[in-house]
């Protein structure tokens, strides 16, 4: 792909960055964004999918839930970022292929 240089830059600084959550579960947050669904804790699966599927359903509420189950705004912004470019890269991904003629996975 042309910009396959850019997009592993973009995965990594998304992974290995510094920051307050794991690269681990950064990890999985970006794999469940794409589809996957091993390794988030339940407390950000919901979310997560949120983020994923209807960023724009996205509320405060949601973010107060998990701040009072001890998340921090750090955090919160890492999984959002996680789950963006996850979903972003699915639908990158599945684009791509549809323009290849593949069937979409």
């Amino acid at each position: 792909m042309r910009y396959d240089d850019l997009r592993k830059r973009l995965v990594d600084a998304v992974l290995n960055a510094p920051g307050e959550t794991p690269e681990a579960l950064r990890r999985a947050v970006l794999e469940l964004a794409r589809g996957a669904h091993d390794g988030v804790p339940p407390a950000f699966t919901r979310y997560v999918e949120k983020v994923a599927h209807h960023a724009y359903r996205v509320t405060d509420d949601d973010i107060a839930a998990l701040q009072s189950a001890g998340q921090s705004d750090d955090s919160l912004f890492e999984i959002t970022v996680a789950a963006a470019v996850g979903a972003a890269l699915h639908r990158l991904d599945r684009g791509m292929a549809a323009l290849r003629g593949q069937e979409p996975d």
